[in-house]
């Protein structure tokens, strides 16, 4: 049985679209700023230049302050890049593989939604951490919410570090703070003026 976790890290997602003229120097002041454990490059484009592109600049800044930095998805090009690993989307379906392929130093992640049951399988398969979210409800009501009983029953009873994602807000963070290894933050952040001080704000539970 797990130890509840005393004070959740904070996991970084990038925006899906990211300027290369600025992006990296708002990363920087963010790392600079916060405690970040872990730094996620989730871009929307499937253009492989684009992306690697993107993941030179964001490591750069990351590694710089010796925080790892992974990929959404495209497995195939840690190695390349340089990266630390992978953040799948699919739940456990391909964690096996990718972990064969990879190699046994390599983060893998694995986003589960609200399944209790693939966040097992994903861990049996080779997970370093499994993700539940959304936390809550988005604006059109669409989809499964990952509730709190969800990560409790998890905190009890899984050692496999946790990740909580998906419209956080204040409220939220306040009642996962004991619950959850980890607080992935990205669209909550990225669309105000500060992401700096929203990251602050809706971390402020925290302490």
């Amino acid at each position: 049985m797990a130890d509840t976790p005393e004070q959740p890290q904070l996991y970084l997602v990038t925006p899906p679209e990211i300027e290369l003229s600025s992006f990296p120097g708002t990363l920087a002041r963010l790392l600079d700023g916060a405690e970040i454990a872990c730094v996620r490059l989730a871009l929307s484009t499937r253009d492989e230049d684009r992306i690697a592109r993107a993941a030179d600049a964001c490591r750069e800044v990351a590694h710089a302050r010796d925080v790892p930095l992974v990929i959404d998805t495209h497995f195939r090009m840690v190695e390349r890049l340089g990266l630390d690993g992978v953040h799948l989307g699919d739940g456990a379906r391909s964690v096996r593989k990718v972990r064969k392929e990879i190699g046994a130093e390599a983060v893998v992640g694995a986003h589960c939604g609200a399944s209790q049951h693939d966040g097992m399988t994903a861990g049996e398969a080779g997970a370093d951490y499994v993700a539940f979210g959304p936390v809550a409800a988005s604006l059109t009501g669409a989809g499964e919410v990952a509730e709190a009983d969800l990560f409790a029953w998890w905190s009890q009873m899984i050692e496999l570090p946790v990740v909580a994602e998906g419209n956080l807000t204040t409220a939220a963070v306040e009642t996962l703070a004991p619950l959850t290894d980890f607080f992935a933050l990205g669209e909550e952040i990225w669309g105000t003026d500060d992401p700096l001080e929203a990251l602050r704000t809706l971390t402020a539970p925290l302490g």
